[in-house]
């Protein structure tokens, strides 16, 4: 199989000949033959397809080996105000609350972060608007994979031209591919800068083989996998010298000390970074892990975001804004989480404000935004 590795044709050697109008005899005359070879300009035959960067959107680069230290990483979630936009101060006060508990990394508009919801203009707006104000402090993943492999590689080029430090990539999901066509996927989209690829097959409905990724490993762009198939197949990988993040907030601590995990991609971090942080940094510590599994539990009762959501709209920290098709957690669930809160102590979440029972009608629900 043929992989096409640019645009452009190349002619073929020929002689061309030319007459000269104005000979002595005022007859043309025939020109000397001439071998004439047309080269096709250097930008249409790079061989992935994908102009490089200029030299100004490479300036905040990071390095791969930067993002491979990284424990803590929280998948960041996106606050709305009524109209269904973003809410830039509430997004700014949850990402200072990140860093002030030690979180080392986010990822912006991830599906936590609902980029599933998000034209690429905004998607790219947030990653250019975090590094902006946070990117000194903390290591900002833009989420820019996509089911397309042009559209993961056009929004990768924008994410790194705004400054992000990684690229989260994610294998094609619904029109589901091959196993060679995932390869040759990935081979292109790592080509772009340090990336991380997600493997959840519950939302791809689709595997990545760890052949695959022990084939790719060898790319010095990636970093590392976020694994969410569990503990066997992360250590599978860190075995083999494979930074790997676990995916599954419940399966984390154990993933962390007792599997090789580098550390984890968390939602519960957006709730408790600092507890969080304990866990993946102050060694073994299985009470502490007890002690959050039923707010783990509780936040995935529902498929990611819609927990997170109905809980930092509780906390008063967000917001209670909605972008359809997610709604809020019905009351008897959000009854609940008043008392996980005071299990665990109110201090260790974020935010000032007493926790509250929301109403059903306290929630807005945008469909147009």
């Amino acid at each position: 199989m043929t992989t096409v590795e640019g645009y452009g044709a190349c002619l073929r050697e020929q002689s061309l000949q030319f007459l000269r109008p104005n000979g002595k005899d005022g007859c043309p005359r025939q020109c000397t033959k001439r071998t004439v070879r047309w080269r096709s300009p250097q930008a249409a035959i790079l061989p992935d397809l994908h102009l490089p960067m200029r030299s100004l959107e490479v300036k905040n680069r990071t390095s791969t080996d930067d993002i491979k230290s990284l424990r803590l990483i929280t998948a960041c979630k996106t606050p709305y105000l009524p109209d269904g936009r973003f809410d830039l101060e509430a997004y700014d006060a949850l990402l200072n609350r990140q860093i002030e508990n030690g979180v080392e990394g986010v990822i912006v508009g991830g599906t936590t972060g609902e980029g599933q919801l998000m034209s690429w203009d905004e998607h790219i707006m947030l990653i250019g608007h975090t590094v902006n104000c946070f990117g000194g402090s903390i290591k900002v993943i833009g989420n820019t994979g996509s089911n397309s492999t042009r559209e993961a590689i056009h929004a990768s080029e924008q994410g790194f031209a705004v400054g992000m430090h990684a690229a989260l990539h994610i294998n094609p999901y619904y029109g589901k591919t091959s196993i060679e066509g995932m390869i040759s996927h990935f081979n292109c989209v790592l080509s772009m800068g340090p990336s991380i690829i997600y493997n959840v097959p519950s939302r791809t409905g689709q595997d990545i083989p760890p052949h695959i990724i022990e084939g790719v490993s060898q790319s010095y762009n990636l970093a590392g996998v976020k694994e969410c198939v569990g503990n066997d197949r992360v250590e599978q990988y860190t075995n083999q010298g494979i930074v790997v993040w676990s995916g599954n907030d419940d399966q984390c601590h154990d993933a962390r000390w007792n599997h090789g995990a580098t550390g984890v991609i968390s939602v519960t971090s957006n709730l408790v970074p600092g507890l969080m942080r304990e866990l993946m940094f102050g060694g073994k510590n299985p009470s502490l892990n007890a002690k959050l599994l039923s707010l783990m539990d509780w936040l995935f009762f529902e498929p990611n975001p819609i927990g997170l959501n109905t809980a930092l709209a509780q906390l008063g920290v967000v917001r209670p804004v909605f972008r359809l098709p997610y709604v809020p957690l019905p009351k008897a669930k959000r009854e609940e989480f008043v008392k996980l809160v005071k299990q665990i102590g109110r201090e260790n979440f974020v935010g000032e404000k007493d926790v509250q029972v929301l109403d059903d009608d306290d929630f807005i629900l945008v469909s147009r935004y």
